[in-house]
């Protein structure tokens, strides 16, 4: 299993990494920095350097049988297993994503409070994200309603808290869980994203520090998918 150190720290921009494993373009480090598509959050872009030589790693994903990161190169690599590289995030992208993933949680707390609904889809890319909800009305003032609120709780500069809880005591929590289809991963401990007074959710990906960081979330439509899939889309403003 790779072990993810953006788990323990979101904002590390590079480490260096044994290689594990090599076929031809794909490679498995023994640790990495980069998140691979997971939980609807787009996966992270960057480059591996070995020998002077950097290359840029264009898909990342996971492999859930083994719990190694998969991460995909431009070319068949030099390097070989056992070799040490360094890893390189693009890291406006990873901001980006990061942002947006902690807007989603505030936004879906919102209608989870206002409106008892939950997340049936969804999908953060680092130029738009759109999220699913399962309310009765595709209502465009609903949605207004809730990005104009997640932008005046993002300005509040809340601290994003991450820690550990047993799952058993995680999931009596109202709330933790607000995707529709989907239960946390089968963990006697679960990892707890909470931005207080407003969110609490089981969660492994990459969040800001604070909610000031997202700046200013902005409405780009809104789409009536059919029964419990009202979907809004929505992106940090430039």
């Amino acid at each position: 299993m790779t072990e993810r150190l953006y788990i323990f720290d979101s904002y590390l921009k590079s480490c260096d990494s044994k290689v594990k494993f090599v076929n031809g373009e794909k490679v498995v480090f023994e640790r990495t920095i980069f998140h691979p598509l997971s939980g609807g959050v787009a996966n992270d872009l960057g480059t591996v350097t070995h020998s002077g030589i950097a290359q840029g790693i264009v898909d990342v994903t996971e492999d859930k049988s083994t719990g190694d990161i998969i991460h995909t190169l431009e070319a068949k690599p030099s390097f070989m297993q056992g070799d040490v590289v360094t890893m390189e995030l693009d890291w406006n992208r990873r901001y980006t994503l990061m942002k947006l993933h902690t807007a989603a949680h505030i936004l879906s707390s919102i209608m989870y409070k206002k409106y008892g609904a939950l997340i049936t889809g969804g999908h953060i890319n680092v130029d738009l994200a759109k999220d699913d909800f399962s309310i009765e009305k595709s209502d465009r003032t609903i949605f207004e309603e809730a990005i104009s609120e997640l932008n005046y709780i993002a300005s509040k500069a809340i601290d994003v808290k991450i820690y550990y809880m047993p799952r058993e005591e995680a999931l009596k929590i109202s709330g933790m869980v607000k995707l529709a289809e989907k239960a946390p991963p089968a963990l006697s401990e679960l990892r707890i994203v909470e931005i207080p007074g407003v969110d609490v959710q089981a969660d492994g990906g990459p969040h800001v520090r604070n909610t000031s960081e997202i700046g200013k979330v902005v409405l780009v439509k809104v789409e009536n998918k059919g029964k419990d899939r009202k979907r809004v889309y929505y992106k940090i403003a430039e």
